[in-house]
């Protein structure tokens, strides 16, 4: 008769198997792609958006000038 081989595998060497399958398959999908230059507008980047005399601005200051309950 075959002897059977009596390996054993211990439950801390199932979780390293399993982080080290997960490591490896999270590796292969990041591949880095190059990235193009894009041009950036400054004057965009750099435009005033707070507006204090909006109508948002002004119900905003309003309803927190309610006097407290």
């Amino acid at each position: 008769m075959k002897e059977r081989l009596l390996t054993t595998v211990h439950r801390r060497d199932l979780l390293r198997f399993a982080i080290a399958g997960t490591g490896a398959a999270a590796a292969s999908t990041l591949v880095p792609e190059p990235v193009a230059a894009t041009q950036v507008d400054f004057n965009k980047k750099r435009k005033a958006r707070y507006q204090a005399s909006s109508e948002e601005v002004q119900n905003f200051y309003r309803v927190n000038n309610y006097p407290a309950r």
